[in-house]
């Protein structure tokens, strides 16, 4: 347990001036998908959301990708619940206990959502400034 502690606070100590370097070098990381399509994949606008987040802009980051915002906090409850399990070297019982269907409707909702962001009628759902 010691060890994964340490772990731990070695990410924790990488991440958090990440965090900071961005306000000094804002990135700009281009997604892949985008590029060679033209189109947006259902996760264009997640790392700007998530910069928008750590600014406290909650609407501007529902603008960049609000599938995600609306499952944010079922992936934070996996994420915390899962590193737990981790750090007590216990089994991940829960997670486990998910049916698969659930998946799989995540994965149809995050491709109608790919789709219907790319159609005109449905534009809001690009990622864009508010």
């Amino acid at each position: 347990m010691k060890k994964r502690i340490l772990a731990s606070i070695l990410i924790i100590s990488v991440g958090i001036p990440s965090i900071f370097l961005y306000e000094v070098i804002p990135l700009k990381i281009p997604c892949l998908f985008e590029e060679i399509t033209g189109y947006y994949c259902p996760g264009c606008g997640i790392t700007r959301m998530i910069f928008a987040l750590l600014h406290g802009d909650i609407k501007q980051a529902f603008a960049y990708n609000s599938l995600v915002m609306i499952l944010l906090p079922l992936f934070l409850f996996i994420g915390v619940h899962h590193y737990y399990c981790w750090l007590k070297s216990k089994a991940d019982i829960w997670l486990k206990k998910i049916p698969n269907w659930f998946w799989y409707i995540l994965i149809i909702i995050a491709i109608l959502f790919g789709i219907l962001r790319n159609i005109e009628f449905f534009s809001f759902l690009a990622p864009h400034q508010v």
